[in-house]
This record gives C-alpha cells, structure tokens and sequence, in this order.
C-alpha cells in the first residue's frame, strides 16, 4: 500500500482550488478565535467550556455521561475532563458515578450552571450572526451548512452522527450559536 502511495504522482490543488482551500484554511483558523475571545470577554468561558454547557442544557435532566459528551463537544475525554473541572470549581458542573457496567461518570449541569448558559447564550448567539449568520444570505448559509455536513462526515463519521439533520426541528432548550 505504501509503494503505490509512493509511486503515484501528487495531485497537486489547482489555481482554483488553491485559492478556495486558502480561504477555508482562513475561515477554520480565525472563526473558532473570534467566538472564543467574544465568550471569554463577557462570559469568563472559552469557546469549549460553552459548548460543554450547551451539550447538558440540551439534555432532558442536565446531564450527559462523560465519553459522550466528549464526542458531542468534538473534544478528548482528557480536553473534557479538564474542562469540567473548571466548571466544576465554578459551581456550574457536578460530575456523578453513573449506575449500570463499568465505571463510568456523568456531568451534570447545576442550577447555576443553566443560569450562567442563559446568561451567556444571547451574546454569543450575537457574535455568531455577526460573524457567519448575517454576513451570508439563506442559500450560501445553506451550503455552508452542506458542506460542513460533507466534510465532518469525512473526518469524524461520529460526529457527523450528532449533527442536526435539515429540516427536522432542533432539540429544545437554549440556543446553541
């Protein structure tokens, strides 16, 4: 396998293609900045600490077992773990031992937890209009929205499981941006 790898000749980007690639590498690397260093102005958290919040204010009881939370925050259980404690030591987590095989722990979101997402929700639902929402029109919003779709099924096929599907209704709860 490694030889034919070797053998064949790279297929480098086109012109074309080399400048929508340089515009995509753009967009990954300043976007996720720009949303953080909103959240940690006026929220305290980082881009992944919401995240973490909105995973378990999505949920029916405010709570999520650990690994899948990880996936669902698209981050390492190690990257988690860290993260949860820091909302742990702010009063906003609780991590819980789950019943049933093996050992396994839950997160679980406090009432102050839920009180600091509804309060830090409208300003990064801002930002992302802002950033993304209203600078693109329904149809290119759309597109964006596919490809992503496209892509992440390519690099992370269980994560592009959670996704939320066009056309169905979002889970309730609070607005995710």
């Amino acid at each position: 396998m490694a030889d034919d790898q070797e053998a064949r000749p790279e297929r480098w980007l086109s012109p074309e293609q080399l400048q929508e690639w340089v515009a995509v590498m753009a967009l990954v690397m300043t976007l996720p900045a720009s949303l953080d260093a909103q959240l940690r102005r006026d929220t305290g958290l980082n881009l992944f600490e919401y995240h973490v919040l909105v995973e378990l204010g999505e949920t029916r009881g405010g709570m999520r077992v650990m690994s899948e939370l990880a996936t669902r925050t698209r981050g390492s259980l190690s990257r988690l773990s860290h993260a949860v404690s820091r909302l742990e030591a702010a009063g906003w987590v609780e991590r819980r031992a789950c019943g049933g095989a093996g050992r396994r722990t839950e997160a679980h979101l406090t009432p102050a937890g839920r009180q600091k997402l509804e309060q830090s929700a409208p300003g990064h639902v801002r930002e992302a209009r802002r950033l993304v929402i209203d600078a693109l029109s329904a149809e290119q919003l759309e597109d964006l929205g596919a490809a992503a779709r496209r892509i992440v099924a390519v690099t992370a096929p269980e994560i592009a499981a959670t996704l939320p599907v066009p056309g169905r209704s979002p889970s309730g709860g609070t607005p995710r941006g």
